[in-house]
């Protein structure tokens, strides 16, 4: 599939996943749509981005977890005719690794409201757009820990299961159009990811990818790309990805 003139719009752009899909499809001559929280890294990555591809980029930032905020992207779009024909779902975090027992039920309310409430604002605002056009993909961020439950994982755990129940619905409720779902499920990807979840330990973050070579959000940006630039009657419903040296959500062969 020819990227030129497509456009794909990507949640949690500013950074590691996000940031590397934006780079990739940028390069390809796609225009995007790119949401995040933090404006001024979202507006100077699509000022980037336009300056070194020559693509149009329009930002837009915001809160997931803002049901009306969500809900008037989604207006917007409508209104000025920016309909993606790629949806890269893909906002999302993990906040502590306490067990059950001991953990903080703040840190709770960001991951439910982010990685579930969240996922479905920016789905039930998108995909009613995409349904006009009756074609493009879809692709939700997933996780190994949507799959394994693994010590300490608990409430992420069960927020990233939620989204591969939702993947899989999604498939199910677009049957009668061309839209394709794909859960993308990756393993160890370092990224700021850890070192949110640990919030802001430096040591405990980079300790998680001790002795591996581990995947990076570039890797992750190049799966994606494949799994959309597919002929359009491919439709790679579940992809878990994981580095070489990880076998499980806990089982890695360790150097060092």
């Amino acid at each position: 599939m020819d990227m030129k003139e497509k456009t794909v719009l990507i949640t949690g752009a500013s950074s590691g996943i996000g940031k590397a899909c934006a780079e990739i499809y940028a390069k390809n001559g796609a225009n995007l749509i790119l949401t995040a929280r933090q404006a001024e890294k979202l507006k100077s990555l699509a000022v980037s981005l336009e300056d070194k591809y020559k693509i149009k980029v329009y930002d837009c930032a915001f809160d997931v977890r803002d049901k009306k905020a969500a809900e008037d992207f989604g207006k917007d779009l409508e209104a000025s005719s920016r309909i993606p024909d790629i949806f890269i779902n893909n906002a999302g975090l993990a906040k502590g690794q306490e067990p059950l027992y001991e953990g903080n039920t703040d840190d709770w309310d960001v991951m439910i409201d982010t990685n579930v409430k969240g996922f479905l604002y920016s789905a039930r605002a998108v995909i009613p757009l995409m349904m006009k056009k009756n074609k493009g993909s879809i692709i939700n961020l997933g996780s190994i820990a949507g799959r394994q439950v693994y010590p300490g994982g608990n409430v992420y755990n069960a927020t990233k299961f939620a989204v591969n129940a939702l993947s899989q619905a999604m498939n199910l409720d677009l049957v009668n159009t061309g839209i394709r779902v794909c859960a993308i499920e990756p393993g160890a990807v370092e990224t700021e990811f850890s070192y949110v979840r640990f919030a802001g330990d430096e040591e405990r973050a980079k300790n998680v990818y001790k002795g591996i070579k581990p995947l990076t959000g570039e890797d992750i940006a190049e799966i994606i790309y494949f799994v959309t630039a597919l002929p359009e009657h491919i439709n790679i419903q579940s992809l878990l990805v994981t580095p070489t040296a990880q076998r499980s959500a806990t089982l890695f062969n360790r150097r060092g």
